[in-house]
């Protein structure tokens, strides 16, 4: 019998893309004001282009930020630190359109309500060690490796922006190899062929040889697997250069890699007063020590909120048919467990801590930072043994 098969694929991108440099700017922002006040209220959006960067939105704070030199030291830290980049921290213009939180909001907000409506989603899986989809796993784990040659000048013709996309083949549900690895790798005219409009071709083994293969392994590599870098042949002009940016626009990058859903609102620049943030932490928190407790092989959170009121008017656990208890009895579970308002995610998570401008490149799950305490495995014990007493 012919087994069932599907393929599957994730994208991620590097820390120089011109989205992934708006989110980190913004997280710089909330960063920096989280440390002068715990009680600080941001909403910061970045938009960037070419020579120029425009932080704005809604900051209420007995802090100051300086928004001039922390947005250079962001894009100095990422890299772009000449002009053979396209985009330069020194000589970019920067503009700052900033404005306190409306009051309307705030009013329901300071009373413990959640900041805002909407339907957040946290997911995970036993398909790798750290509980996510493997794709996306892998699509992270290239773009950090390109950082890491990049950075140490392993490789040293390439520049900050850059993409991966992975494409895994299923048989059966499970995992059984890459079809396709695909790099988008900015790079300095050094590597050109004689017409100029294509890399050289051992240019692009070299990235084969020392990203692609280290991070895939022989586990999941075969005879049959297609490489694509640079598929348009070059790839020079890149950054804010090439692209517009902005935060917010890598959700799906920043969560499970389109493998599972989105509630919809984007995390970087938002404090965790913000449920679209540290709602979708807490449900990432919940599945994820559902899955760590072997209740079930994957499981799906929702949660659902209403602005100015503080319990979710919602919540459902969806473990797909894998739980070893149904999945109504899980939710009473997760409910007597796991604190669901925003004060209540705030503290149990620790969130008021200026740990966030790590997060906004490479994923917000499924990483070992011990900041990222959402990550944590140490409910497993508890749900199992609450479990244990339906």
């Amino acid at each position: 019998m012919e087994k069932k098969k599907f393929y599957f694929s994730s994208e991620s991108v590097t820390e120089g893309h011109p989205d992934k440099v708006c989110d980190q700017i913004s997280d710089a922002v909330l960063d920096e004001v989280l440390k002068q006040d715990m009680r600080g209220r941001v909403a910061c959006e970045t938009f960037i282009s070419m020579g120029l960067v425009i932080v704005g939105g809604e900051i209420t704070t007995k802090g100051f930020v300086d928004v001039d030199p922390l947005v250079r030291d962001v894009i100095k830290n990422i890299g772009y630190t000449s002009p053979e980049y396209g985009f330069d921290y020194e000589t970019c213009a920067i503009l700052n359109s900033i404005h306190p939180q409306s009051l309307d909001i705030s009013q329901g907000v300071d009373i413990g309500g959640a900041g805002d409506q909407g339907l957040m989603i946290g997911y995970a899986c036993n398909e790798t060690p750290e509980l996510m989809p493997l794709p996306i796993m892998l699509a992270h784990n290239l773009v950090k490796k390109l950082s890491e040659v990049r950075r140490k000048k392993i490789i040293p013709y390439l520049g900050p922006d850059g993409k991966s996309q992975v494409s895994v083949e299923y048989r059966n549900g499970k995992p059984a190899y890459v079809s396709s690895v695909i790099i988008a790798a900015q790079h300095t005219k050094e590597v050109l062929d004689k017409t100029g409009k294509n890399m050289k071709e051992e240019a692009k083994q070299e990235i084969i040889e020392k990203v692609v293969k280290p991070v895939i392994g022989k586990k999941f590599l075969d005879k049959n697997t297609k490489y694509f870098v640079n598929a348009t042949g070059k790839f020079v002009i890149g950054g804010p250069q090439s692209d517009t940016g902005m935060t917010g626009r890598k959700i799906i990058v920043d969560t499970y890699g389109g493998w599972a859903a989105h509630g919809g609102g984007a995390f970087s620049g938002k404090d965790p007063t913000k449920v679209d943030r540290s709602a979708s932490y807490m449900a990432r928190y919940i599945a994820k020590n559902i899955v760590a407790a072997g209740l079930a092989d994957e499981c799906t959170i929702q949660l659902a909120y209403c602005i100015g009121v503080a319990d979710p008017v919602s919540v459902m656990v969806n473990t797909k048919g894998t739980g070893k208890v149904p999945d109504n009895k899980l939710e009473g579970v997760v409910r007597k467990e796991f604190p669901l308002t925003p004060r209540g995610i705030i503290d149990h998570l620790r969130l008021l801590r200026p740990i966030y401008r790590k997060t906004a490149a490479n994923g917000h799950f499924g990483r070992k930072e011990p900041e990222f305490t959402w990550e944590k495995t140490d409910m497993a014990k508890i749900l199992k043994k609450e479990v244990g007493k339906i």
